[in-house]
């Protein structure tokens, strides 16, 4: 087990092999990961506490949806994604192993974007 800390909270990455991976992201209220997509990752989130603003691309536009404890969303490689705490927030992410594949298109902490 692994704790990374990010500037919107942290993960906690409790399974890495070469055909899964499994994390914990604490997203703390107010804050937002980075608009981003996979071009190999496929990950599955559970909303386990708190309460989120999800945006993933449907059919090129992305919606915006609230996800509440016990709901349950898949992010298949090359869609758009994002994610804002409304409340303090815990997901449960399972995944496939490619952890670094993050291309970030918009980021409010200034993180490096795609040339």
């Amino acid at each position: 087990m692994r704790r990374v800390e990010k500037p919107w909270g942290e993960e906690i990455i409790f399974a890495e092999t070469e055909r899964y991976a499994g994390k914990i992201l604490k997203v703390k209220q107010g804050e937002s990961l980075s608009l981003q997509y996979h071009r190999k990752k496929d990950e599955t989130l559970y909303f386990y506490r708190g309460r989120v603003r999800l945006w993933i691309e449907e059919g090129g536009a992305l919606v915006e949806s609230i996800m509440e404890p016990g709901d349950c969303r898949r992010v298949t490689p090359n869609t758009r994604h994002r994610i804002e705490a409304l409340e303090e927030s815990e997901i449960f992410e399972v995944s496939s192993p490619e952890l670094d594949d993050v291309v970030r298109l918009e980021d409010r902490y200034g993180r490096a974007l795609p040339h």
